[in-house]
């Protein structure tokens, strides 16, 4: 299976029938099998709370998910990924958008533009999936500027001889320039110039699914693209993409909490950017313990499957000797006293094997005194980044003096 196949994440049958229909378009160059899809085709598509729809994924683990949160498809593009920008709108604004998918967040980010901007816009979507874009163009447009979009994207699509009729009619304002790459991301990103870009909006389906759009190296290729004050949102709160940014010598940020019980993750070179701190709990696990290991994707050119593997292996090597074991959440306990005495044996259990005797010993107050200054809001020199790092350089302390 290619790669192209293997990453695309919609749903098996309407990815067979929106090729099937542009198929059909390009050999009969007749516009009806486009234009009556949605409505041929409608239960394909998922009625979100706000009222835009969102299609599902393909069986992933046993499970078939929708592409977007049930309480708003077009909302989470709003909340998730524009809110927390800073844009300057008095100078011209630069977007990346990676797995740009139906095209929701690239649409919002233009929305809120032209509400507040006369300057110039410019937006690179990143997708691999031809049907993916295509399924941009025929789901009903949840906002007006969703219109501009598809103009960009069925330009690609019959520049790359995959659609055949110019059927969208919404024209392009002149201040705002969209292309379209349809090709893997890794591709994309070594091919653009340094320091080109406000805000990069990071939306694949999962790490899982797509390690290698999490990883180091992809997170330092958006080091070297990114503006000093540029901002880099993402839905995950998963310890290794923070992790990842961190290594990638960025400051990470908790982002908007919207249709999960868990805020995502901002990610920016200039620490005053990001407003908020992670959760205490959720930076002593990044800096202590084994979940923390990043994934990495060394020459940006390895399968999925390769890189959930070597972290995997990294997380063993590590385990016990270099980090805390993640099993039962064991540094979270550190400097506090434990009533249960079933799981205070298995905590200490794997404290002993990094030579911190128990939860309250004078080694484990050390490692996690940085967390006494913990502060929600954030600043350049109390923020979540710097207590990791310093959490990160206790450990490793304790653990070769013992």
């Amino acid at each position: 299976m290619s790669y192209e196949n293997n990453a695309r994440i919609i749903n098996d049958d309407i990815f067979d029938l929106i090729n099937e229909t542009f198929a059909a378009e390009k050999s009969s160059r007749n516009n009806k099998s486009r234009l009556n899809f949605f409505d041929t085709y409608n239960n394909y598509f998922v009625l979100t709370d706000d009222g835009s729809y969102s299609i599902n994924s393909k069986e992933i683990n046993h499970k078939i998910e929708t592409l977007h949160t049930s309480t708003g498809a077009i909302s989470e593009s709003f909340e998730k990924f524009i809110k927390p920008m800073k844009f300057n709108y008095t100078q011209d604004i630069a977007i990346l958008d990676i797995c740009a998918g139906l095209g929701y967040n690239s649409s919002a980010a233009i929305a809120d533009f032209l509400k507040n901007s006369k300057a110039n816009l410019t937006i690179d979507m990143v997708e691999i999936s031809k049907a993916t874009l295509a399924c941009g163009l025929l789901v009903p447009s949840p906002i007006p500027e969703h219109d501009i979009t598809k103009k960009a994207i069925e330009n690609e699509l019959i520049a790359q001889n995959y659609a055949t009729l110019s059927l969208e009619t919404t024209e392009i304002p002149e201040n705002i320039n969209i292309n379209v790459f349809i090709e893997d991301a890794r591709k994309t990103v070594q091919k653009l110039s340094d320091n080109t870009y406000d805000a990069i909006f990071l939306d694949p389906f999962s790490q899982n699914m797509a390690p290698e759009l999490f990883s180091v190296e992809f997170f330092k290729e958006f080091r070297r693209i990114i503006k000093n004050d540029g901002i880099i949102a993402t839905y995950t709160s998963s310890a290794p993409v923070r992790e990842g940014f961190i290594e990638a010598d960025f400051y990470i940020g908790l982002g908007p909490i919207f249709g999960r019980k868990q805020g995502g993750t901002l990610a920016s070179p200039n620490p005053s950017m990001l407003d908020y701190s992670l959760p205490k709990n959720d930076e002593i696990r990044i800096a202590l313990s084994d979940v923390g290991i990043p994934f990495r994707d060394p020459g940006l050119n390895n399968s999925s499957e390769y890189i959930l593997d070597a972290r995997t292996e990294e997380r063993h090597a590590a385990r016990h000797n270099t980090k805390i074991s993640s099993a039962v959440k064991t540094p979270i306990f550190l400097g506090d006293e434990m009533d249960d005495e079933k799981l205070k044996r298995r905590v200490e259990r794997n404290l002993a094997k990094m030579n911190i005797p128990s939860t309250t010993s004078p080694e484990a107050l050390y490692i996690v005194e940085v967390e006494n200054n913990y502060a929600e809001k954030q600043n350049n020199e109390n923020n979540s980044t710097k207590r990791i790092l310093e959490m990160k350089k206790r450990l490793k302390k304790v653990k070769k003096e013992n």
